[in-house]
């Protein structure tokens, strides 16, 4: 059976399932997270219309926070980058994800495990949002700026206010 939790937005409510069987370790990261309210404050840094929301990292004015050490990428658990799925951002170090998370609002399945080579291990699915939707399609659509050397940062803050068990 599947976790789920409520991602509660200042644009509304997402409801998410997490993906424990597929992603035990990515689940267990990004839950124990929520159980620190870690997310609680933060927003959505990066809006790329066609590709994807993400968040889960920096607090008001683009103030990064302190996050735990990486995790094991599972990226090989055979999901895919579908729209509205949920998947952990990294660096281009393939086990480098820690808090941050993405919402894909496109099919990206250019960002699927390929293989165990740094530049094919792709980005580990986790979850995906099956209510909320339309939250989801109102935070893609926001316009963005540049933040100082960040891109695609929304030119209003949406923030997650909390993310809660259901």
């Amino acid at each position: 059976m599947n976790l789920s939790v409520i991602i509660n937005t200042s644009e509304g409510e997402l409801l998410v399932d997490l993906y424990r069987e597929k992603s035990p370790l990515t689940v267990d990261n990004f839950v124990n997270y929520i159980d620190k309210k870690f997310y609680d404050g933060t927003i959505f840094h990066r809006v790329i219309n066609n590709f994807m929301i993400q968040g889960g990292g920096y607090e008001t004015g683009m103030v990064e926070k302190k996050t735990d050490p990486p995790i094991l990428n599972e990226a090989d658990n055979g999901l895919s980058n579908l729209t509205y799925t949920l998947a952990m951002a990294r660096t281009n170090e393939p086990h480098s994800a820690t808090a941050q998370f993405f919402i894909n609002v496109a099919d990206n399945k250019f960002l699927d495990f390929k293989s165990k080579s740094d530049d094919e291990y792709g980005y580990c699915v986790f979850g995906k949002v099956i209510g909320g939707m339309d939250t989801v399609n109102k935070i893609k659509a926001m316009p963005t700026e540049k933040f100082g050397f960040h891109a695609d940062v929304p030119s209003e803050e949406i923030s997650i206010i909390s993310i809660t068990g259901q």
